[in-house]
Order: C-alpha cells, then sequence, then structure tokens
C-alpha cells in the first residue's frame, strides 16, 4: 500500500524584510522566499507552521 501523500502549504511573501529584524530575513530566505510575489511551497510540518507563525505579517498562505 502506497503512503498518502504529504500535505503542502503554498506560501507568497507580500511585504519586504527590509527593516526588518535579521531573524525574521532569515526565516523568510529558510521558508525559500526573499523577494515580494516569490512563492514557495513547503510541505505541512510543524515547524514550518512556527516558521509562517513569526514572519505572517509578511507572508500569506495561497490556497
Amino acid at each position: 500500500m502506497a503512503k498518502a501523500a504529504a500535505k503542502t502549504v503554498k506560501l507568497e511573501q507580500i511585504a519586504s524584510a527590509n527593516r526588518r529584524p535579521a531573524i525574521q530575513e532569515q526565516t523568510l530566505i529558510g521558508l525559500g522566499l526573499g523577494r515580494i510575489r516569490k512563492q514557495s511551497e513547503l510541505t505541512d510540518t510543524p515547524e514550518v507552521r512556527g516558521m509562517i507563525r513569526k514572519v505572517a505579517h509578511l507572508v500569506r498562505v495561497v490556497e
């Protein structure tokens, strides 16, 4: 029996990391973002959800 496909979450950066703490900029890079309107699709894990919460004001979840 094949394993079920892992759930994913798609993100889009909607705001710049300029004038933000360095840790927030590093979190965006960790999420595969870095420019406004750049999109990234990641596996939905608790670690990724925590990173999204840290920069929720800079990204949006694309459905």
